[in-house]
């Protein structure tokens, strides 16, 4: 066996089946296209499930390819061991209707004896225990039979409804070291001895609703092997975080974080952390995914942040991921072109990072506060619900709200904390569950239903149709599916299936019309219009009153007000595209959008807040076409037409080979299935209410048209009127009256702080008077009624430059009303090297105070709660100093 590096086995792997006529394809992203039921491309096959399933023809009858995965289903697992991570690469060749089990199994047993050159003794199969043509074609290449095992469901793979059939698995004796020890330790057991390395998948049925199995016509393989695994294998290392590509990361890791691999279990826990997630998020990133609150973007947001809070718990608190990062960029770019834009990929991760170090002292002040107000009133364990939501929202460690509560005496209520994360983790699970359970679809229409032909929409023409309701559905929640039924009464919720619908469904950033179907004198409300990956249009709705019937005539009626916002606002967004790609310049594209009856929300590219000027030039040019009463044209062409003409096409849409075309006048030109209006001039006006970051590069603008906007000018003008009577001034002069009262207010404010300087520098003399000796210590604690901490922090500054590098102060200041206290604690060179720590000090005084705080060992800060306490908080410092002398 050669000890081959992982780069090289992957070469090996597709030129092998590249002789053997499979079309090499590249990995294809990691976000799935036109597949709800995935997140993220989870297995070899998942972005080729068209192919399998007939829906559309594969470039080749036989594939292969190297296929990036991410599964985090497991993520707490990460780190516990070698074996758990989030992100790996899968080998595999497919035959769609082509070879069979005969060929995938020979190449399968050629391409590790010969080509990898694993020893043939050490290698094992499993069978499905009725597969007796994969036994005898395992048999005909002269594999023992002694070696080959008949397992049952762990040898048939299937999700769900859709293709299926039995696999057979292949393993690797790693040895006896590698083993339980168990005597009857075989294949099949949850040990590293017998490794399972490639997966050969023979789908030839296909499951049904009903649960039979129906031979397919054509039969297909599709296989899966771990290329970490393979080179855990070839290279005689024992987990996945010693292959050297992946080892070449630990090393970075470790570097960044001054820790050595294998000394100490929790600092390696924190290093396979960094180092899978880093992966993960490398590759999320090089396919577009950028950090955020939902979906794919939560996820990469979690990785990076969970990395980032090891780092912290190895008591680095800089950021450290990007160096990491680059080292895992240099081991896959060659093979992975899209890793080549390195810097953006580097600026994605950085700007995340460091809005998690925000985040981080964020959740430190919630901490704090949280122990301060638990001590008022009298409590010394912080409750669950703290601790959790520290971690959930603020990402702050459990280990290091346990560390902080500890220094301030309290203790934390640990089951109540575990009682949370499970029921999160249990909602997490099911939530993932739903939509990968079944590698097929979700909930699923009956297969008669989905047969339907794609509704035809008559919504662009009018919006009342007279159409006929083919069939009514009712969700079954215990079932996870559709029922379907002949009549529907008052209060039930249903879903409708008509031959044809003037609704809008929801889809391209539009919310769907909404409205009423009748039936004679029975009204249905319509909520929402969805349309499933077939094309049928669910009508969600309720009965509002009386009985609706299968197979008869109804009436559909679309909110005309609702829907002549919607086109309001969707027709805003291209002007505003337009209007940006001019400010800003043709980088400014279109990242998302939302488009609803009251508002309009639009996501682009960019760099850095818009400045208010360039908003302003935005809001103006799109006024500008509004005034002009463009005409707002949709034509219907070839989509390579439309592109050769320079139609804008947005970012991760899929298009149909025919297109429309919005066109508004020679401003704008976009493909465009929404609804909108005539001419630009029905938009009345456009307004910005607000502009925002939503993740790196990508900034959020939300706006207004028609009345809505009209009535935010009103609020505006109130607003104006308001501060002009309050000013006592005319609208015009009010900008003028603001900077006299600025100047006069920062002259006020230096007075005070010069009658401030002036207390101050009485009290230094009246106060030294309170200077003790304790030990080798020089003290001073006093009180200073009703300072400010910047004038605390002053005066603290003179009582130590006056005692001396023995000195040590402590300063209490108590507020006017007697509500809480603010403390001061510094001391000298001499003073910390004999033991005196200020964040020690402040610590024990706010303790007593009922606060908290602390700070260097230099200068230290807290606040208390209990002003009563102030002279048993000065005695408990001086026992402390007392006991350290």
């Amino acid at each position: 066996m050669e000890p081959l590096s992982l780069n090289k086995v992957r070469t090996l792997f597709l030129e092998f089946f590249e002789k053997r006529g499979h079309l090499v394809l590249p990995s294809f992203s990691l976000v799935p296209e036109d597949d709800p039921s995935v997140l993220l491309i989870n297995a070899g096959m998942t972005p080729m499930k068209p192919w399998f399933t007939g829906a559309k023809t594969p470039p080749s009858k036989r594939v292969v390819t190297c296929q990036k995965c991410i599964r985090t289903p497991d993520i707490e697992n990460v780190g516990k061991s070698g074996r758990h991570g989030t992100f790996f690469e899968m080998l595999g060749n497919f035959s769609f209707g082509d070879y069979f089990k005969k060929e995938a199994i020979l190449w399968g047993w050629q391409f590790s004896v010969d080509v990898l050159k694993l020893d043939p003794e050490r290698i094992y199969v499993s069978i499905h225990l009725d597969d007796d043509e994969a036994f005898e074609c395992w048999r005909d290449i002269g594999f023992p039979e002694e070696r080959i095992f008949r397992f049952d469901e762990s040898n048939f793979w299937e999700h769900g409804v859709g293709p299926c059939g039995p696999c057979s698995e292949m393993f690797y004796d790693r040895g006896e070291e590698y083993g339980c020890g168990d005597p009857n330790c075989n294949v099949g057991c949850e040990c590293d001895r017998y490794v399972e390395y490639w997966n050969l998948v023979f789908t030839q049925f296909d499951r049904l609703e009903d649960g039979t199995y129906v031979p397919l016509e054509k039969k297909n393989i599709d296989t899966g092997a771990g290329l970490e695994r393979i080179a855990s294998i070839v290279q005689n290392v024992p987990t996945l975080l010693d292959v050297d590509t992946v080892r070449a990361i630990v090393d970075k890791a470790c570097e960044m974080t001054g820790t050595v691999y294998g000394e100490d279990e929790s600092q390696d826990v924190a290093i396979r952390i960094i180092t899978d997630h880093v992966r993960s998020s490398m590759m999320m990133i090089a396919d577009g995914v950028l950090p955020g609150n939902e979906g794919r973007g939560y996820v990469l947001r979690r990785l990076i942040r969970r990395a980032a809070r090891q780092g912290r718990l190895l008591g680095v608190d800089e950021p450290i991921l990007a160096p990491v990062m680059r080292v895992a960029i240099a081991q896959s770019k060659d093979h992975y072109p899209e890793l080549k834009d390195e810097e953006r990929i580097i600026r994605v991760l950085e700007a995340e990072e460091k809005r998690f170090s925000r985040t981080i002292e964020q959740g430190l002040a919630q901490l704090r506060e949280a122990i301060e107000r638990g001590r008022a009133e009298g409590f010394d364990t912080l409750p669950g619900d703290i601790c959790f939501l520290l971690h959930d929202t603020y990402g702050f460690p459990i280990e290091l709200t346990i560390e902080i509560a500890a220094e301030d005496g309290m203790s934390v209520d640990m089951e109540s904390f575990y009682q949370l994360m499970n029921a999160q983790r249990e909602r997490a699970r099911r939530d993932f569950l739903e939509k990968s359970s079944t590698a097929w679809g979700a909930i699923s229409l009956p297969d008669h239903i989905r047969a339907l032909e794609p509704t035809p929409f008559y919504g662009y023409d009018r919006l009342d149709s007279q159409v006929k309701l083919l069939h009514i559905l009712k969700l079954s929640e215990s079932e996870r599916a559709f029922v379907e039924v002949e009549n529907a009464s008052e209060g039930e919720e249903v879903v409708l299936i008509t031959d044809g619908t003037p609704f809008y469904s929801l889809g391209g950033g539009q919310t769907s019309d909404r409205g009423t179907m009748k039936q004679g004198e029975t009204t249905i409300d319509i909520f929402t219009a969805d349309v499933s990956g077939d094309g049928i249009v669910l009508h969600r709705g309720k009965v509002r009153a009386g009985t609706v019937y299968v197979g008869h005539d109804v009436v559909f009626h679309v909110d005309r007000v609702l829907r002549t916002s919607t086109a309001r606002n969707h027709t805003a967004t291209h002007l505003l595209h337009a209007a940006l790609h001019r400010v800003l310049g043709k980088g400014a594209d279109q990242r998302g959008s939302l488009v609803s009856p009251d508002r309009l929300r639009f996501d682009f590219v960019h760099d850095g807040p818009v400045s208010y000027e360039q908003l302003r030039e935005v809001e103006r040019l799109v006024n500008a076409k509004i005034l002009e009463n463009l005409p707002v044209v949709t034509d219907v062409m070839n989509l390579e037409d439309a592109k050769a003409q320079g139609v804008t096409a947005l970012f991760g849409e899929k298009y149909e080979d025919s297109v429309r075309v919005v066109s508004c006048g020679d401003w704008s030109r976009e493909l465009c299935g929404g609804t909108h209006v005539n001419s630009t001039g029905e938009l009345l006006m456009f307004r910005i209410v607000s502009e925002s970051g939503i993740a790196a590069g990508i900034r959020r603008i939300e706006a207004l048209t028609g009345e809505s906007a009209m009535v935010e000018m009103s609020k505006d003008a109130e607003v104006i009127r308001q501060l002009a009577d309050r000013l006592r001034v005319h609208r015009d002069e009010m900008i003028t009256r603001l900077d006299v009262l600025e100047a006069r207010l920062k002259t006020q404010q230096e007075e005070i702080k010069r009658l401030q300087r002036e207390k101050l520098s009485g009290s230094i003399a009246e106060h030294v008077v309170d200077e003790r000796e304790i030990g080798p210590f020089r003290t001073l604690m006093t009180i200073l009624p009703n300072y400010d901490a910047e004038t605390l922090r002053e005066a603290g500054d003179r009582f130590r430059d006056r005692l001396g590098e023995r000195a040590v102060i402590v300063l209490a200041s108590p507020s006017d009303d007697g509500k809480k206290v603010l403390w001061v604690a510094m001391a000298g060179v001499k003073a910390i090297s004999d033991g005196a720590k200020s964040g020690d000090l402040a610590r024990i005084a706010a303790k007593i105070t009922g606060g908290g705080g602390g700070g260097r060992p230099d200068m230290a800060q807290a606040g208390g709660r209990d002003v009563s306490k102030i002279d048993d908080a000065m005695n408990a410092v001086r026992d402390h100093l007392v006991s350290i002398s």
